[in-house]
């Protein structure tokens, strides 16, 4: 299951908060900020999906992510590689490399992670 892009971005804030109230995931946004009741209804979504869950704290609600990061992005990615690039890592990497514009510097430091987890395997 998939996160819309502003759920996505609610996301990203429990993420670096780890766990939170309404009033601190508020506080994380910039100006202009959401209204309380977007933030609610992205989180019932969210919840509802099963990327977040809370506890209740008196009468309010600590909101904590169920899913990783890491395992949330890793899945994106792999679903990007089978359904824009024919399941083939290869292609996604000449298309990273040839689109974006990373410096010959950043390049190599590519081949040395590339390089480190040929060694481990």
């Amino acid at each position: 299951m998939q996160l819309s892009k502003s759920e996505e971005e609610l996301m990203n804030v429990l993420w670096k908060l780890k766990k939170a109230f309404m009033k601190d995931l508020l506080k994380a946004y910039s100006e202009p900020k959401p209204a309380t009741t977007t933030i609610a209804t992205l989180l019932k979504r969210m919840t509802e999906k099963g990327f977040v869950d809370y506890q209740l704290q008196g009468r309010s609600r600590e909101y904590f992510p169920l899913v990783k990061k890491k395992d949330y992005f890793s899945k994106h990615v792999n679903g990007l590689i089978r359904n824009f690039f024919n399941n083939s890592p290869g292609q996604f990497a000449s298309f990273f490399t040839e689109t974006t514009d990373l410096s010959k510097e950043e390049l190599e430091d590519l081949r040395k992670l590339i390089d480190n987890e040929i060694k481990k395997r």
